[in-house]
């Protein structure tokens, strides 16, 4: 017997973060009730995604070409290398600041307890790149939690051997804040307001 389909949508809506039961419901009604147009957007869109979305080869954000918009863009400053924790934060950073430079994006955090260590993280893609890219400053926006902190020590240490310039988000972010839930005008002024280690 094949399975019901109103069922099937509300267990997998309960696939997002903070959806619970209630949530999904109410999610799934609306669309059925309201707007069966934008749920056929929703689910092409979800299709689409899934099937083109990849990495890029340089940074590791969401890109459904083979570089990034910001690693193709020449005009973006190669000698300025932003390291985040996810593609949320590039998303926090690009819509709060003028930031014209280049990102890393770690996909995680150092955490050796979860079985996360430095291959994890592509930190062998990153030396490559402080080794054989113009990179002046390493600019260092990981989250201020216990793990955040071990991992921005571990990228001083490796753009220290490397020459780079170090520096680190400053006032504004909370400790045990993350960055994708920074409001924007904090975001922005920690962004401005970055340290030298």
């Amino acid at each position: 017997m094949s399975r019901d389909p109103l069922e099937d949508l509300l267990e997998t809506l309960r696939c997002l973060p903070g959806v619970g039961a209630r949530t999904s419901q109410r999610m799934a009604m609306h669309l059925l009730e309201r707007d069966r147009q934008g749920g056929q957007r929703l689910a092409e869109a979800l299709a689409r995604a899934m099937r083109d979305i990849r990495r890029c080869r340089l940074c590791r954000n969401f890109t459904a070409d083979d570089l990034c918009r910001v690693c193709s863009n020449p005009s973006r400053s190669a000698e300025t290398l932003c390291v985040v924790e996810s593609p949320a934060d590039v998303l926090a950073i690009e819509a709060a600041t003028g930031y014209q430079g280049r990102y890393f994006v770690l996909l995680g955090r150092l955490s050796p307890l979860d079985g996360i260590g430095p291959e994890e993280l592509g930190l062998d893609l990153l030396e490559r790149r402080l080794r054989d890219e113009p990179i002046e400053e390493l600019i260092i926006a990981t989250n201020t939690t216990v793990e955040g902190e071990a991992t921005a020590y571990y990228l001083q240490e490796m753009a220290n051997r490397h020459g780079a310039r170090i520096s680190r988000l400053a006032q504004g972010v909370p400790l045990g804040g993350e960055l994708e839930h920074t409001d924007r005008s904090t975001l922005a002024h920690a962004f401005a307001s970055r340290l030298p280690l």
